[in-house]
Order: C-alpha cells, then sequence, then structure tokens
C-alpha cells in the first residue's frame, strides 16, 4: 500500500480558475472538487460521476464552439451590441478611407497608364466621330454635299491614324530616335513650300495649306509639332547623357534656334494659334531639361514682346481679344462666334438637347465641326457630355505626366512630356476659347475636331505615349504574363492527358 499523502496536500481551494482542456474548471468554496482537480479527494462513485459529467460538459463545450464556428464561417458577421450605453451598433469598417486606399493602390499598379491613354485615346477618337457626323451634316448640306461628306473623310483619317498608332506603339526607341531627324527636315521642306505660290493654299485667310489633290489638302505645320517634339527629346536626351544641359549655351543652341524657325515658317502663313502650340511645346521641353528660372524669365520676356507686337499689328487678333467674356454680338458682329457659342452651351442644359438636335448648327455658329465642336457636344450631350469629353482629357494628361516622370530614359521623359504639353496645352486653348475664357485661336480640339492633319500626327503621338508606358520593367512584366500563349502553356501543364477514346 503506497503511503498516504493527502495530509500534505492543501485543504484550501485553488485561489482561481484553473485552464483545462475544454474550458474554466475552478473550485468554488465549500464545494467538492471535481476530478482531477487540485485540492480534494473522490471516492470512486464520485470519481465516476465527475467523470461523467465532465465528459458531457466537453461535448457541450465542442458542440457550442461549432454551432459558432458555423454561424461565422456561413452567416454575415453580426454588429455587437454594447457598444454604448443605447447599445447603438458599431460603424462598420471601410468608408471613404478605405475607399481612397483602394483608388490609390488602382492608380499605383504596373499598367495604369497603359490603360488610361490606350483607353482615353480611343474615347475621344470614337465620340469626336460621331460629334462630326452631327455637327457637320447641316453645313455639308448647305454646300450641296453629301450629308456624311464630313464624316467619311474624317473617318479615313480615324483609320489611317489607327494604323500609324499601332505602328508608333510597336517602334522600338532607337527607331524614333533615328527617325527624329528625318521628319524634321521634310516638315520644314514642306512648311518651305507652302510659302511658294501656287503649291500653297490660303484657308481662312492663313497660307498652311498644300493641295494634294481631289477632296484632300495637307497642313505641315500640324506635323511641326511632331517633329520638334521628336528632335527635340533626342538632342536633349544626348545632351543630358554627355551632361552638358548645365551650360546655357548647350540648353539653347540649336534647339532654341530651330524652333524659331519652325516658328517662323508658321507665322509666315498667318497661323498664330499653331505658334502658341509650338512655343508651349519648346517651354515645355526646356522645363523638363532643367533650365532654371532666370531662363524662362528671359524667353519669356522676349516671346511676351513679340507676341504683343503681332497681335497689335493685326486687326483681326485684336477684335479676338476684344471677344474674351463678351456676351453681346458687338456693333458689327465681330462677337458672333464667341457669343453664339456661349449660347450652345447655356441651351443644352444637364443632359443636352439630344445627339442631332443642335439649333445653333444651322447656320448660326461658324464653324461648328472644327474649332467649336466642343459648343455643339454641350448643346446636344450637354454638362454630362462636356464634363466627359474634360474628364477623358484630364485622364490622357495624367497617364502622360505618370510616363515621363516614372522612366529612367531621357529620350522617353523629354518625349512623353513634350507630346503631354501638346494635347493638353491644345485641348485648354480650345476649350477656353469656346467658354469665353481666351481668345480665339483657331486650334482644333485634338482628336475631336474635324481634320485629318491635325488627327495623323496626334494619332502617331499617342501611340508613342502607349510604346513608352510599355517600356516600364513593371508594365513588361504585368503584359507578359497576359499574353495567351502564357495563359495556355500555363492551363496546359495543369490539364491531365486523357485517353484518345476518351471524351
Amino acid at each position: 500500500m503506497p503511503a498516504d499523502d493527502t495530509g500534505d496536500r492543501d485543504p484550501r481551494p485553488a485561489p482561481g480558475p484553473v485552464r483545462r482542456g475544454w474550458g474554466y474548471l475552478g473550485a468554488l468554496p465549500g464545494a467538492p472538487a471535481l476530478a482531477g482537480a487540485p485540492g480534494g479527494v473522490d471516492t470512486p462513485e464520485e470519481s465516476a460521476h465527475a467523470g461523467a459529467d465532465a465528459r458531457a460538459r466537453s461535448l457541450t463545450g465542442l458542440a457550442l464552439r461549432g454551432r459558432a464556428a458555423g454561424a461565422a464561417v456561413g452567416q454575415p458577421p453580426r454588429t455587437r451590441r454594447g457598444g454604448g450605453r443605447s447599445g447603438a451598433p458599431r460603424r462598420p469598417r471601410g468608408g471613404p478611407r478605405r475607399f481612397l486606399e483602394r483608388m490609390r493602390r488602382a492608380w499605383d499598379r504596373p499598367l495604369t497608364a497603359y490603360y488610361l491613354i490606350l483607353g482615353s485615346g480611343l474615347l475621344i477618337t470614337v465620340l469626336g466621330l460621331v460629334m462630326v457626323y452631327s455637327a457637320s451634316m447641316i453645313y455639308a448640306l448647305q454646300l450641296s454635299l453629301p450629308s456624311t461628306y464630313f464624316f467619311r473623310k474624317q473617318f479615313l483619317a480615324v483609320v489611317l491614324g489607327t494604323g500609324l498608332l499601332l505602328l508608333a506603339s510597336r517602334m522600338p526607341i532607337k527607331l524614333n530616335r533615328a527617325l527624329s531627324y528625318p521628319v524634321l527636315v521634310g516638315t520644314v521642306f514642306l512648311m518651305a513650300l507652302v510659302q511658294i505660290p501656287g503649291i500653297g493654299r490660303s484657308v481662312n485667310g492663313n497660307q498652311n495649306w498644300i493641295y494634294l489633290g481631289g477632296p484632300f489638302q495637307l497642313q505641315p505645320s500640324e506635323f511641326g509639332k511632331l517633329a520638334l517634339i521628336l528632335w527635340g527629346a533626342d538632342l536633349l536626351a544626348r545632351k543630358h547623357d554627355k551632361r552638358l544641359l548645365t551650360q546655357w549655351k548647350h540648353l539653347l543652341v540649336p534647339f532654341v534656334p530651330v524652333a524659331l524657325l519652325l516658328l517662323g515658317l508658321i507665322m509666315l502663313g498667318g497661323d498664330m494659334g499653331t505658334a502658341i502650340i509650338l512655343t508651349a511645346i519648346l517651354f515645355g521641353l526646356l522645363w523638363l531639361a532643367g533650365a532654371p528660372t532666370r531662363l524662362f524669365a528671359g524667353v519669356l520676356a522676349v516671346a511676351g514682346v513679340i507676341s504683343f507686337a503681332l497681335i497689335k499689328t493685326s486687326e483681326n487678333r485684336l477684335s479676338r481679344f476684344a471677344c474674351v467674356g463678351a456676351i453681346d454680338l458687338g456693333p458689327d458682329g465681330e462677337c458672333w462666334q464667341a457669343v453664339h457659342g456661349i449660347y450652345a452651351l447655356a441651351s443644352g442644359g444637364w443632359f443636352g438637347s439630344g445627339l442631332g438636335a443642335s439649333v445653333e448648327k444651322w447656320g448660326q455658329l461658324p464653324e461648328p465641326h472644327t474649332d467649336f465642336i466642343f459648343a455643339i457636344t454641350g448643346e446636344e450631350l450637354g454638362l454630362a457630355g462636356t464634363l466627359s469629353v474634360l474628364a477623358l482629357f484630364a485622364a490622357l494628361g495624367y497617364a502622360g505626366i505618370r510616363v515621363a516622370g516614372r522612366t529612367e530614359d531621357p529620350f522617353v521623359r523629354y518625349a512623353a512630356g513634350g507630346v503631354t504639353t501638346w494635347i493638353t496645352v491644345q485641348a485648354v486653348i480650345n476649350i477656353g476659347a469656346v467658354l469665353g475664357l481666351l481668345p480665339i485661336a483657331g486650334v482644333p480640339l485634338p482628336l475631336f475636331s474635324y481634320g485629318g492633319s491635325a488627327l495623323l500626327p496626334t494619332m502617331f503621338a499617342i501611340g508613342l505615349l502607349i510604346a513608352f508606358a510599355r517600356e516600364d520593367p513593371a508594365a513588361k512584366a504585368a503584359l507578359a504574363m497576359r499574353r495567351p500563349g502564357v495563359r495556355w502553356k500555363t492551363m496546359r501543364r495543369r490539364v491531365k492527358k486523357r485517353p484518345s477514346g476518351e471524351r
């Protein structure tokens, strides 16, 4: 018989609950101790009853826990009570902060810029086609032409521009840099041909067109924007690699003289609007190259003096400045176009009068399908349509800035920044003129207005932005994972081979 050691045990109950396998089993003062618990001795009958009770309690605890777990998995979470005295439920997690966090993560994805450029460019072009048809049908009938005359020409330009966009999106960067000099030389040659009598043609007082035969004409100054961007980006990138951009002479020469040559050829034809866009591209590239503030102030002062002289010597340009914010036609009707553009926007309301139901395009508003197509859009599609167009241009501008800011290649940075400056500034000038905030400069809305000469280089520039967005290492990896060949190989590895007779 072993020695009885019950006398050495502490007869007092445990100070607190003891953690067991299935819960807290505590000893209460004055109550008999459970089997296996310290602080007491049980008889065999009591031990059997205690063991049965413990097993029953354990099974009950397991069942209750299983029900709780199943409710947690299969049912939606319930709000806790007792958050306060009134028992108001707690606010669910999420809200504006979580939404903003999700948006930030979506914007930071590698392919965000790629899809923004592709999607916004495509939507602007397609919506522009629809509005060109709606805005030009009455003008075509007034000229005794089919109602689809201008639409068919614009559609042909879109088809050709789509080919240029696909070509530019697949061209390597080295080829773009190699073509910059031939494009510049060819553009300068065509812009010089415009000034030769018999070859150049004047449209609306501007000698900037070359007749190609039939209904087709070409405006070389539109290609001058693309030529200046490609050539300037290549020149500045080569000087950046040699660390020469810290010197003023290397920063300005020969970039600024060539830009002034293009500006001079444009101003010989009297196209002030295209000259403003080209000047904006010049300043944008200089800013991206790191030009100091003093240089900007000096060049801007010189450009301001030249612009003031050109405006002061032209009655037409002075009248355009006088019509900024005008609400009256004027004594001689000099503000007719600006005021009727405001009429078109005001009559559109929230959702417009309906596609094709514009009143101002019936001879009231000049150039409804080119410079003032945004006013017809506001009249037929309302504020919702105009805000949609503004949002698409804002997305395109943001994507271009993102491509220029995240690349390590100086050529890509300068070229993407130049294209973004070109499209953004031209859109602001056109829309500002329609809204009466800026003088009418006679520039089309990029990718939206009628005109093949303006559409073709712009779509090529969009293709360049797409190619630059694809060159990002993270975007390359993401696109490589989405190729059909990669998916097919992955699926082929997972699917087991079946016998030839099994279906």
